[in-house]
This record gives C-alpha cells, sequence and structure tokens, in this order.
C-alpha cells in the first residue's frame, strides 16, 4: 500500500499536452529576481484558491531518501530553486546567487501551479506514468514517457520533471507541474536535494541587477490574470534600488502595454557619497556618462542652485552647468561637478561615486557637457 501510494504521484501534469498558444520564450533568458532577497516585490493582486488539483498522478517513485519535514531541512543545503509563473523561469540559486536559468513549463490557467514555500521531498529517476482513468495503462521509462526521465517532487502531486513534448516549454500547458526539458531537468537533478527550498511566485514585473550595477528590468503577459500592473508600481520598485527618475512615464506605460518579456535597461546605480555623507539620492550612469542629482548635491553643500527651465541651465555661487531633466529631476553630468559645485569624484572598484570638495575660483562659467543627456 506505501509503495502505491509513492507512485501515485507525479501523472496528473502531464496529461495536459495541449498544444495551445504558449507565450513564446524571451529572447534572453536574464530574468528573475531572487526571491530570497529582494529589495522591491509586487504581488499578485487576487490569487485564486488553491481547489483544483490534479487527477491524482502515479509513478515509480522510489524516495532518494526519506522525506523529512521542511523545518528540519532548512540547512540541508545553499541552493534553492525560484520558479517566476509570469516569466515561465525557473532559476537555481546558490545563497542569493544565479546559478542556473530555465525556461519550463507551467500549469493551464484552469489548473495553475500554486504559489508558495516549499522543498523538494524526494527525487526519482526513470519514473513509470500510469493512467489516472485506468491503472492498467503504464509508461515505463523511454522516449513515449510524458514526465521524462526526472522527476523532482516538491509538494504533493506537484513535481518538476521532463517532458516528451519539448515544444510546450515557455507556456501555460500543464495540470500544475513544472515542466522543463529534458536536458534541463536532468542538469537541475544532479544540483539539488530532499530539503531544497523550492519558492513559487506570479511576479510580472522583474529587475534585475548586474554585478556592474546596471539596473533593467521586464514586464511579462498577465497569463493568470492574477497581477494588474500600473505606472506607479513600477516606478515605485524601481525606487528601490534608486533608478526611478531614468524611466519615464511614457516609456513605462510603453512597457506595460507590450509585456514583452524583453529587457529595458535603465541605468548604472552608484550610492553617492560628498565629502563623507552618503546622500539619498544615487548617482546614474547612462550611456558612457555619470549623471548626478543636482539639488541633493547642492543641499548636501548648503549651496544656492538655480535651475532655467527654458535655457537648460544651472547656476550656483561658483558657476553655471547644463542640467537635464529625468522625470520632472533636475540632473547634472558629473564632469561638471567642479564648476558648478568645486568638487571631484571618482567611482571607487566598490561601484560608490565618491566626491569631495576642493578649493577653486568663484567665477562662474558656462561649460558643456560631452553627453547630451538625450538617453
Amino acid at each position: 500500500m506505501i509503495f502505491l501510494l509513492k507512485r501515485m504521484m507525479a501523472l496528473a501534469c502531464a496529461l495536459a499536452l495541449t498544444t495551445g498558444a504558449a507565450w513564446a520564450d524571451s529572447p534572453e533568458l536574464k530574468t528573475a529576481p531572487a526571491p530570497f532577497s529582494v529589495k522591491v516585490e509586487i504581488k499578485p493582486t487576487a490569487a485564486p484558491p488553491e481547489e483544483t488539483k490534479p487527477v491524482q498522478p502515479a509513478a515509480a517513485a522510489k524516495k532518494e531518501t526519506p522525506a523529512q519535514p521542511v523545518e528540519a531541512q532548512e540547512n540541508a543545503s545553499e541552493k534553492k530553486i525560484g520558479i517566476n509563473l509570469a516569466s515561465r523561469i525557473l532559476t537555481l540559486y546558490e545563497g542569493d546567487t544565479k546559478v542556473k536559468m530555465y525556461h519550463v513549463g507551467v500549469g493551464k490557467t484552469s489548473t495553475p501551479t500554486p504559489t508558495g514555500y516549499y522543498a523538494v521531498q524526494y527525487k526519482e529517476v526513470n519514473p513509470t506514468w500510469v493512467d489516472p482513468d485506468d491503472t492498467s495503462v503504464q509508461i515505463g521509462p523511454g522516449p513515449s514517457n510524458p514526465i521524462g526521465y526526472r522527476w523532482i517532487g516538491f509538494s504533493g502531486n506537484y513535481g518538476i520533471h521532463g517532458t516528451n513534448h519539448p515544444e510546450s516549454i515557455g507556456g501555460y500547458v500543464s495540470n500544475g507541474c513544472v515542466r522543463m526539458n529534458e536536458a534541463d531537468v536532468e542538469e537541475l537533478y544532479q544540483y539539488v536535494s530532499v530539503g531544497t527550498p523550492v519558492t513559487v511566485y506570479y511576479d510580472r514585473l522583474v529587475i534585475d541587477v548586474d554585478p556592474d550595477h546596471t539596473v533593467s528590468y521586464y514586464v511579462y503577459p498577465d497569463g493568470y490574470g492574477w497581477q494588474s500592473l500600473s505606472v506607479a508600481q513600477v516606478k515605485k520598485a524601481l525606487a528601490g534600488y534608486g533608478v526611478e527618475d531614468f524611466a519615464e512615464f511614457q516609456d513605462i506605460s510603453d512597457k506595460i502595454n507590450a509585456s514583452d518579456g524583453n529587457v529595458t535597461y535603465v541605468a548604472k546605480a552608484y550610492d553617492l557619497v560628498v565629502n563623507g555623507n552618503k546622500l539619498a539620492k544615487r548617482a546614474l550612469g547612462k550611456n558612457g556618462q555619470i549623471y548626478l542629482p543636482s539639488v541633493a548635491v547642492a543641499t548636501a553643500l548648503k549651496l544656492d542652485l538655480q535651475w532655467n527651465s527654458l535655457q537648460g541651465i544651472l547656476t550656483s555661487p561658483y558657476g553655471i552647468a547644463p542640467g537635464y531633466v529625468k522625470s520632472d529631476v533636475v540632473y547634472m553630468n558629473a564632469v561638471d561637478a567642479y564648476s558648478l559645485f568645486h568638487l571631484r569624484g571618482e567611482l571607487t572598484p566598490d561601484y560608490v561615486y565618491n566626491m569631495y570638495s576642493v578649493k577653486g575660483n568663484n567665477t562662474p562659467t558656462v561649460v558643456i557637457s560631452p553627453g547630451s543627456g538625450n538617453d
């Protein structure tokens, strides 16, 4: 009886072998926030109750190790799995570092993959598929097996597995399980163990930060109809990274309307330090130039600063420099910092833009920056 119950765990998600419209894979596999360390996160506005469960599946289920309570496994491994149902991408983390990323197929709109915090319960090599409507019909390991050659169960009937329908990857196609290309699931299988945390979430807005501090974002289609998205929400999320000013309202609106899952680069974000004091606003890099929030810098220096919107000129007691309006905030090019504020600056190896005051004359000088600012 126990053996039979073990086998009743892997079939249902393989039954929905529909060839219906699947979202096209985005050209870049560079996405998904670490669900374990995001600064800003937009949650689903109204997730449906998890009342639609898949038909009880059946598969041979020889456990790799006996299943244990999730609490006992919390520190079993540094590896973590994050699955974003909106992007249909599974990310393997080591700590908070992305190690691997894979396109996946997830539950249909009528049988969505349930969101939540789980852990790998058991692993299976070469599972046997059993028809839930007629248990005498079984498909052993091989090319005809709908669930492929690997099974990674993470919650009751739900698991991550291979498929003999690779064309379904990237779509909303299963009865709730997570499908992977066979080579991908076999690779993932080697990295995870019983107890590995699995977080399943639904975020249409994904913000990514590269090692060089480039902040980019993606907006995915609302495949489940769970999460509306507004310009204000995107602005608020980008504010968590200090780059919201360089994402204009109309550009964000166009991005939401497209919801194409393609990358949009915003800016490089650097902590800004003036004479040893870290400012709330950040220095932002764009098109090879570094821009400074002019009013924030003037306030830190306790200097008067005037803005002529008609001429596009900033004026301080020390000099004059062009200004660039980004989302109603006036920025200046860092190369003009000496002329306007008698400041010198440099980008440190740990990506902090450090500025310090230097002596200079008080003769106002018009300075033309090498960058136009129209980026």
